[in-house]
């Protein structure tokens, strides 16, 4: 299978790729460290699958995958994140993403169960993955249940520190209508204060998710 791994950590990127290559025979035909240099090879490539880190320098690994899958849809992606929360979950889910490994938790071994399951068209997340999500489901508190999606965008621009006319201006929106969604953020999770809200989001892995821009990607 043809791959590409987007990984800003050297080490890691650069170990990934030769397990690839030299035990789980595979061709890796792209490296990058950035989402922007990963996206291009993936466009120029088109390989079967990418291994995709989310902490990355330039991009949120979330909004990689969704151009990827825009304009690249049979590609299919692994995540390799340390980043294991209900926000990430949540957004894992939304995209339909067909794998998750725990960076923090797995054997190189693991990449390549992960790879050839998705190889054969199957599904493959870590049991810290799969135990996060059955617990979260359990709960019947999903924040997608709760929040709308622009809700969610907006709790997440606020976990970066925005004002409302920040808000307005990255999502296109009036700076009443952030405020509106903030003052219904906090009342739907009865939280109370903007510091505490921002302190959520990052907790949540809000700060991840990928907001809308009007500006064209």
């Amino acid at each position: 299978m043809r791959l590409v791994v987007i990984e800003d950590h050297v080490i890691i990127r650069v170990g990934v790729s030769h397990a690839c290559r030299t035990r789980f025979g595979h061709e890796v035909v792209g490296e990058a460290g950035t989402g922007a240099e990963g996206i291009a090879l993936v466009e120029r490539h088109r390989p079967e699958a990418v291994v995709l880190d989310l902490s990355l320098p330039d991009m949120c690994g979330f909004s990689v995958a969704e151009r990827l899958q825009r304009r690249a849809p049979a590609t299919r992606i692994l995540v390799l994140s340390g980043q294991v929360d209900d926000g990430t979950i949540m957004r894992v889910e939304q995209l339909g993403l067909p794998g998750f490994l725990d960076k923090a938790a797995c054997a190189i071994e693991v990449v390549g169960e992960a790879l050839g399951a998705i190889e054969r068209g199957k599904t493959y997340f870590s049991p810290t993955f799969v135990a996060l999500r059955q617990a979260r489901r359990g709960s019947g508190g999903g924040f997608e249940k709760v929040l709308s999606r622009a809700e969610q965008e907006v709790l997440a621009l606020v976990g970066e520190g925005m004002s409302d006319g920040e808000i307005g201006s990255r999502m296109g929106i009036a700076p009443s209508t952030a405020q509106t969604h903030r003052s219904k953020i906090l009342q739907k999770l009865r939280i109370r204060g903007t510091p505490k809200l921002v302190a959520f989001a990052i907790q949540n892995g809000f700060t991840r998710l990928p907001s809308r821009s009007p500006f064209p990607a």
